[in-house]
């Protein structure tokens, strides 16, 4: 996620803290009044910037917070495909080790942006999910004004959500998620969510639990860089940081990591229902 849009989830959240009512309304005029001012600023410094020297524009567009800056306001001086391209062009080495590749078909008229994915996730759930948290958040962050993402060839929903708890059907619990290889196992109550990351074993696999705005995420407890446990590390907002290596991993977006895009942290599926939290635990290969 960029810069900018976690300043405005942190905004949209401080102004969701407030009661309805007069000091509501006064601040959100306020942020109105100071955007149209940072907006009308830009807008004039691009405008000197590119009668001087029109590549220049496209040099700033190129560091994420001034490229963020520029989308949030229309002057960016890509059009959405190009941009869409490009985002996937930087995420495609990520997700080459769990589909063969996505290919961009466009942006219709109803501002949706269609891909295909080319190869498979091996029918497994979590890495389908890795594939479309990874494809969405790069959209998002490249292409803000898109209404929505179509994928052909992603790896069928197997019904309760991936990594954060959902709901599922009464009566499912000795059911699998679906995929061959995963059996739901109970996970032991760690307590209240506390924003810290928490080791908890689970039918002799060792897992790490973080928590992001009362969302609950699973991951093997191992740092892909280092090899070590990451639940000594420390978690700051939706990032988590491996206490050997110093590697961050967006808990958020399927433990994708912010420093090195050829590692991340491995997911798991969780689920909620009638029966407690469970924790989709892959099972041995049979050879």
């Amino acid at each position: 996620m960029s810069g900018v849009r976690k300043a405005g989830a942190r905004i949209e959240e401080i102004l969701g803290g407030l009661p309805p009512g007069p000091a509501r309304e006064a601040a959100e005029e306020l942020v109105r009044e100071l955007l149209a001012l940072y907006g009308e600023g830009l807008e004039h410094v691009v405008s000197v910037v590119g009668a001087a020297d029109t590549a220049l524009v496209g040099k700033l567009a190129e560091d994420p917070l001034v490229e963020g800056l520029l989308l949030l306001h229309g002057l960016h001086p890509l059009d959405a495909g190009t941009r869409a391209q490009r985002a996937l062009d930087r995420v495609r080495p990520y997700l080459g080790s769990h589909a063969g590749g996505v290919e961009f078909l466009g942006i219709d008229e109803a501002a949706v942006a269609r891909l295909r994915l080319s190869g498979s996730c091996n029918g497994c759930a979590s890495s389908a999910q890795t594939v479309k948290l990874a494809i969405e958040d790069a959209l998002l962050d490249a292409v803000p004004e898109i209404s929505a993402i179509e994928v052909e060839g992603m790896a069928a929903d197997p019904g309760p959500a991936l990594l954060q708890i959902g709901s599922g059907p009464p009566g499912a619990a000795a059911a699998t998620d679906g995929t061959e290889g995963d059996a739901w196992a109970a996970l032991p109550d760690a307590g209240p969510p506390t924003g810290r990351p928490t080791a908890v074993n689970v039918e002799g696999m060792r897992l790490v639990l973080c928590s992001f705005r009362g969302t609950l995420y699973a991951y093997r407890d191992r740092c892909p860089a280092c090899g070590g446990a990451v639940s000594a590390g420390a978690q700051n907002g939706d990032v988590l940081t491996c206490p050997g290596c110093g590697h961050r991993y967006d808990v958020r977006v399927a433990g994708r990591c912010i420093d090195d895009g050829d590692f991340h942290l491995d997911p798991l599926p969780l689920l909620s229902d009638s029966h407690g939290t469970r924790v989709a635990i892959p099972k041995p290969a049979v050879r």
